[in-house]
């Protein structure tokens, strides 16, 4: 420690005269030396480093603030008001290795700071070994898509009652969402039940795919409930109302692109078939079945058919989730892949094939 000791009268000079570079020297070298021998310190000496660290580092320029931060965040002894210093710092290069890595940070600090710093520190802490409940507690009401999606797929979080149901109120909007907490095996039978039945048909079957063995027996059986309650017999829609209103605005030259855009907007799923299947040919009920459906590709194939921009397209995508689920926007761009790929010859022909077998 003679070192450290001996440097301690030049480096208040530095600190006093606030040479930018003599303190970034000075600091790196002195956290080199902690890194280097921070197996063998005592408490005494991890105190005495502490003390020095804390009041040069905070003086230097920020990227020597962020590689001290690198090289010291994952000790176990590291200078813990260092740390804690760091981790509260508003640039996220200085904050973000602490705040991924750091055994030294306590639970209330990492909370206090999960609560008043913004999406970047939040979302480094996603990335910790574990998160505790009152942690995640925090990420689940202040965390954005990323903050939420990477929190839920970490093995080590665990979260409250309240998180839980607050991360099924999410997944109700987002569906990678729902494929990363319905993996979870920590989920309640109950929430994994409500998870799915506030999801689409083809999500619940990918997350049976994609789920771990020993998952895929929790998924079968919440789907089976769910699928249950769906076989029990509704109420046949009736199309009678939607077909005049679509006849009338054919009668008045108004049935075209802007006005199906419209229905499929505004969420008038009846309007919207009729309109459908008066513009491509196709039998209403069997319109009205491909809308149903598990997959997107139908309509995508009956609106390539009748020449539909893609903006009416994403509607009725949208419009086939229902209005409490907005898509990731990865999945947006897949589907608009697909439907810019799909030839209006191919989307033709199966059309066809459509209008003759419900004909027949």
């Amino acid at each position: 420690m003679t070192v450290v000791t001996s440097l301690l009268p030049d480096i208040e000079e530095i600190v006093r005269r606030g040479d930018p570079q003599r303190l970034a020297k000075v600091s790196r070298g002195i956290a080199e030396l902690f890194v280097q021998r921070a197996v063998s310190f005592q408490p005494g000496h991890i105190e005495l480093f502490d003390h020095i660290l804390t009041g040069i580092v905070p003086q230097t320029e920020i990227s020597a603030r962020a590689a001290i931060a690198e090289r010291i965040a994952a000790l176990v002894n590291a200078p813990p008001t260092l740390i804690g210093q760091l981790a509260r710092e508003d640039n996220i290069s200085v904050a973000g290795p602490v705040l991924r890595r750091s055994p030294v940070l306590e639970e209330r600090t990492l909370v206090e700071i999960a609560r008043a710093k913004g999406q970047d520190h939040l979302l480094a802490m996603t990335e910790r070994a574990t998160l505790s409940p009152g942690l995640t507690d925090v990420m689940v009401q202040r965390g954005e898509r990323d903050v939420i999606r990477r929190a839920a797929a970490n093995a080590g979080a665990r979260f409250s009652a309240i998180g839980y149901s607050a991360l099924v109120k999410r997944a109700a909007k987002d569906g990678m969402l729902t494929l990363t907490v319905g993996q979870r095996r920590d989920l309640p039978d109950r929430l994994l039940k409500e998870l799915l039945s506030g999801s689409v048909d083809v999500l619940r079957r990918r997350l049976f795919d994609i789920a771990e063995p020993t998952r895929q027996a929790a998924v079968a059986k919440a789907m089976g409930e769910i699928s249950g309650k769906a076989d029990q017999p509704e109420k046949q829609r009736d199309f009678v109302p939607a077909q005049r209103t679509i006849l009338s605005l054919y009668r008045a030259g108004d049935l075209d692109q802007d006005a199906l855009l419209g229905f499929a907007k505004g969420f008038k799923y009846a309007e919207t078939v009729a309109a459908l299947s008066a513009m491509s040919g196709v039998p209403i009920a069997a319109v009205d079945r491909l809308m149903a459906g598990d997959r997107h590709d139908p309509i995508l194939i009956i609106a390539k058919s009748i020449g539909l921009d893609w903006p009416t397209v994403r509607a009725l995508v949208l419009l086939r989730l229902g209005p409490a689920r907005i898509p990731a926007a990865a999945d947006i761009d897949n589907i608009r892949m697909n439907f810019m790929r799909l030839a209006p010859s191919t989307a033709e022909r199966v059309v066809s094939f459509w209008r003759a077998r419900e004909t027949a």
